[in-house]
Order: structure tokens, then sequence, then C-alpha cells
């Protein structure tokens, strides 16, 4: 069967092309490498022996999209990683994120309709929780107005598939996930984004790596334990292992609605100075950051209940903190050394 994955040669879309083809699945990735690199294709390629179908493509061109689809009829599902995702970025430039986020979810359901591609997995994000009212978060937690306008496109993206779920045969899954980290067990893939990182252990292991000077900590006087906001890390590989399960509930027609969202996370909160501590035990390296003032759009805990996912899917996390940043500092020194040989 082939699998669309758009955004593939992002972080979270690259590692679940890789899920996808060791499952057996085609894959096709279109991309416009706003935030990614075409090196990538051949570092999956170099994990599973086999070089995804890639086309260049701004999802944001009807007209293009529609031209897609049109010559790649034989599409069996769609996972849509593509997205702008940065709280901060979203909160100082909202028209950006309502253009790239929902005109483009829109004009990929239009094709849908069109070609009777009946299966969509969703990237969405446990942002539509907002600030909540306990912990952990299940699925059943009301969705609050949303902190950022980042928060509010996943919100709203999922109100669209919901609806348009209602009046036809397409069958979707959101994945509200938490806060992704990490590399492939290869190292050949990991988190690599363009410019100063928006998240917090790509600019914790860019400081401790040397590119960046000092690791800003936005606020310590949160309602927590150390004042630091909490936040539930997941492995992207264990993410990437949720998309590939969601899709074959669809494809087996095994979903008990049109439209399903689990949370999927790893059930644990850590705070931003229990990251930055766990990743000194890790790297053996003291880390240079200071705490700064708190940034617009940040809720103070986020951390799932992760039962729904467990009991329907089937699946669980499997990898700790420890090995998650343990992967990603890893992926930080080949990196270095990459550069190095150019």
């Amino acid at each position: 069967m082939k699998i669309l994955v758009t955004g593939g040669l992002g972080y979270i879309g690259s590692h679940t092309a890789v899920a996808l083809q060791q499952a057996g699945f085609e894959v096709l990735i279109v991309d416009n490498m706003s935030n990614s690199s075409i090196d990538v294709l051949e570092d999956i390629a170099s994990i599973t022996g086999e070089t995804p179908q890639f086309k260049y493509l701004d999802l944001r061109n009807k007209e293009d999209v529609h031209h897609y689809f049109k010559t790649h009829r034989e599409i069996d599902g769609i996972i849509h990683f593509a997205a702008s995702k940065a709280v901060g970025e979203s909160v100082e430039n909202p028209l950006l994120y309502y253009e790239n986020n929902l005109s483009t979810l829109v004009y990929l359901l239009q094709e849908c309709a069109k070609y009777e591609i009946q299966n969509f997995i969703f990237s969405s994000s446990c942002t539509v929780y907002g600030e909540p009212d306990r912990l952990p978060i299940t699925e059943k937690a009301p969705i609050k107005k949303a902190t950022s306008p980042y928060g509010n496109t996943k919100q709203i993206s999922e109100e669209i598939i919901f609806d348009t779920t209602q009046v036809s045969a397409l069958k979707a899954i959101a994945l509200r996930y938490f806060n992704p980290i990490g590399a492939h067990e290869s190292v050949e893939i990991g988190e690599l984004p363009l410019g100063v990182p928006q998240n917090l252990v790509p600019f914790i292991t860019q400081t401790a790596i040397g590119l960046r000077e000092q690791l800003a900590v936005f606020g310590d006087d949160y309602p927590t334990e150390d004042g630091t906001c909490i936040r539930d890390y997941i492995h992207v590989m264990d993410l990437a292992e949720a998309h590939v399960i969601a899709l074959q509930r669809l494809l087996e027609k095994k979903n008990k609605t049109p439209f399903e969202v689990f949370n999927v996370g790893t059930g644990k909160g850590s705070s931003v100075l229990e990251v930055i501590q766990a990743f000194e035990n890790v790297s053996q390296m003291p880390l240079n950051y200071k705490v700064v003032n708190r940034r617009p759009g940040d809720v103070t805990a986020v951390y799932a209940d992760t039962g729904l996912a467990n009991n329907e899917l089937g699946w669980k996390a499997k990898r700790n903190l420890e090995e998650s940043l343990r992967s990603a500092w890893k992926w930080e020194q080949k990196v270095k050394l990459k550069k190095k040989d150019y």
C-alpha cells in the first residue's frame, strides 16, 4: 500500500517514513523544505535500504496540490505532518500559522474527496487542551481556548477533519502528541532545526556542543515543584510507531467512529530543570543555562493519560527520558562531525 507523508523530510515525518517502510508500506513524501533538507531522503534510505518517492510541493499552492493528486491516484492513506509548529513564532506571526496550517489541510481533504482517499492520520498536539484543569490529561478533557495561534490551528484542524468525516467516507485519527525528542537508533536521522531551535532538547544539545552560548529557561516561577514548566517528553520513534499502528487501525477498519483521537505520550511529566539534569547525567557535561522571563503562550504543565492509546491501539511508549536524551546527544555529535567534513 502507498502512503503519502506530508512534511516527510521533517523531524517526525522522516522517522515515521522509516517506521512505515519497515512495516512494509511504500512511502511517498511531499515537502516544501521550509524546515528540512533533501539530504534526509538519503538518510532514510540508508536505514531502510529504500528511497521514498519524493516531490517538492508547497501545500499552500492549491493548483500544485491538485496536480499532484491527479498524477498520483494510487494513494491508500495520508499522514499529514506538514505545518508550522513553534508556539513563540505563532504568537509573533499568527497569519503565517493560519495560512500554513489550515489552508493546506483544506486542500488535502478536498483531494481526498475527489480521489476517494479514505484513511487520514493527523498530526495533532496536546496544545489543543490549553491550560488543563487536571493532570494527567485524558482525551475527554475539555478543549479550552488555545494559548497560542499554533494551538488554535490544531484545534481548528481537528474540527475541520471531524466535520469532513461526518459528510464523507473519510476516516481519520488525530494523534495528540506531547513533546517528541531523540533520534533514530542508527543516528542517521534526528532533529535538525534550521536556524535557532524553538524546542528545548535541540537547544540543550546545541548549547552543549558549543553552537549556542547559553540555554534560556523561560521562567522559574510557575506553580511546579522547581518552578519550571512540565512537559511529557516522548521518544520520536515511539511516536513514529504510533502513527503506523493508527494507520493500520484505519486500513483494517477497526476504528469505532469516523474520527478518533488518541493521546500519544509517556504519561510522565518532566520539568525543564529535570530534563537539563538528566541531560547532564547522560552526557557527563555541565550545561550553561540561565533563567529568563516567561515566554508568551507557554502553559504550566502538560502530560498525558495514555490509557486509551494503550488499550485501543495496543501501543505504549517503550523508551525513557534518558534513552531519548542520549540518542539526541549522539545525533548532535554526529551533526557536528558531518559539518567538519564539508
